[in-house]
């Protein structure tokens, strides 16, 4: 399986993910393509830079409200209000001072002052979909970006406490964070990567200063992105994940986990705007093969040998959450995705905005297979839309078995090691509940019955 790799050490922003891709050999005009195609009036201007001593890729979004290729550095203008190597998204007047990474603004219905002449206007989330879905991109681009702007909406509305209709984006912020999620989405397209992996993140510490008081870091909208992932801050106090970083990180479904075994094909190393001293301002991404686990090595049953693991294989998952059909329509759907090759199916019910309760139908199958049954599941259910990964899974070999007990035959389910030790063995439930309804006996006898017939049998054959 080919995975994508995010080392966070210092943090994620739009730029840096931007620059980390070029550098592990996303070509350059794919993302310039992707930014003129929007038609926003912005292109990007990339360049090699320093950070702690290692070379790096920078990448900053020129708009029509200032060039940030000019030439000037970080250091030589940090105070520059209007400057679009920010990525930020508050629902606050704009009293910040320079960060580091490139910050977006994204407003609520909030009085917005400026001391400079920039009295740019403000887009709605909706405008902004249109602008990506107007897009001559990939329809799976489109897709990716479009859900980070709404997670990002979303996240803006709830703290707010106010709908998401009237999250606003500022001009700039906006025309940058648009840019910064479209290219992204293409440039991870561009690496075929099936899955996405990153390292706990280094969020950062201190303060921010906005018109409404002093808020910590991370932000409050970075922080209801990122969840239940893995956090610390380390380092000089700045903030090092982004709302646009958190949002790409919940666009690309990313899953965290110390560095997996994986054969390195390609890496690359994006660039922060501040060069901190001592502590390289990177992200660096690391693209390749995920390497087998079958000679991980486990005890069981307090064995003194070690007991091979089986080796992984990947498993598509495909998820679509539906409050507006019948349980009818959803079971006889399940029977459709069985028969077509699906491994499982199963529903959950989860509680939806409004209050609302619906299912959440998940699918289990073979990679090859998921683009049938993402069709069958539009076709054949009310949901307008469903998201999918590519995840790893093992299984043991199984086999069954042929037990006696004292009303009649049943059949054990026996599940092995790769070594060929028994790791698990259960009675055929069917087998089981025919017994219990021909003799009129307790299920749970005939179950014990059967267990206790398997474990002698095996008792009887070893050495």
């Amino acid at each position: 399986m080919r995975i994508g790799y995010l080392e966070c050490f210092s943090g994620i922003s739009g730029d840096m993910l931007l620059g980390a891709l070029i550098d592990a050999g996303v070509p350059a005009q794919v993302l310039s393509d992707t930014a003129a195609a929007l038609g926003v009036g912005a292109h990007l201007h990339v360049r090699k830079v320093m950070r702690g001593g290692l070379t790096a890729t920078k990448v900053d979004v020129v708009t029509e409200y200032g060039d940030q290729g000019s030439g000037v550095s970080d250091q030589e203008r940090p105070h520059a209000r209007e400057r679009h190597d920010h990525e930020h998204a508050h629902s606050h007047d704009h009293e910040h001072p320079a960060h580091d990474h490139l910050h977006e603004h994204a407003h609520a219905s909030h009085e917005h002052r400026h001391d400079d002449a920039h009295a740019h206007a403000h887009r709605a989330l909706s405008e902004i979909l249109r602008i990506i879905g107007a897009a001559a991109v990939p329809q799976s681009v489109k897709a990716r970006a479009s859900r980070a702007f709404q997670l990002l909406g979303e996240a803006e509305a709830a703290i707010h406490s106010i709908p998401i209709e009237r999250v606003h984006f500022h001009e700039v912020g906006a025309v940058d964070t648009i840019v910064d999620l479209v290219c992204a989405a293409a440039g991870c397209e561009a690496l075929s990567v099936d899955r996405w992996l990153a390292s706990p993140l280094n969020v950062g510490s201190g303060t921010v200063q906005c018109a409404h008081g002093t808020l910590p870091i991370p932000a409050p909208a970075t922080l209801a992105l990122l969840g239940d992932a893995p956090v610390y801050a380390a380092g000089a106090p700045m903030e090092r994940v982004t709302p646009t970083g958190a949002a790409l990180l919940r666009m690309l479904e990313v899953h965290y986990q110390p560095l997996p075994a994986m054969r390195v094909e390609q890496r690359g190393y994006g660039a922060g705007g501040r060069d901190t001293p001592g502590e390289p301002n990177l992200l660096r991404l690391l693209v390749g093969e995920e390497s087998a686990t079958a000679v991980e090595a486990m005890r069981v049953d307090n064995a003194s040998e070690p007991i091979a693991v089986p080796e992984a294989e990947p498993v598509a998952v495909i998820e679509a959450v539906i409050d507006d059909s019948t349980p009818q329509l959803l079971a006889y759907v399940s029977e459709l995705l069985l028969a077509a090759g699906a491994w499982d199916v199963y529903r959950t019910a989860v509680q939806m905005k409004k209050g609302r309760t619906g299912v959440e139908m998940t699918v289990l199958a073979k990679p090859e297979l998921s683009p049938a049954l993402r069709d069958l599941l539009l076709r054949e259910t009310t949901t307008i839309g469903l998201r999918w990964r590519v995840e790893n899974k093992v299984a043991l070999a199984r086999e069954i078995a042929e037990v006696s007990t004292a009303w009649g035959k049943v059949r054990m389910k026996v599940a092995r090691w790769p070594t060929g030790k028994v790791a698990n063995a259960a009675p055929e439930y069917e087998d089981c509940r025919a017994i219990a309804q021909r003799h009129a006996v307790p299920l749970k006898d005939v179950m014990q019955a059967a267990m206790r017939a398997y474990l002698s049998r095996e008792e009887d054959h070893r050495p």
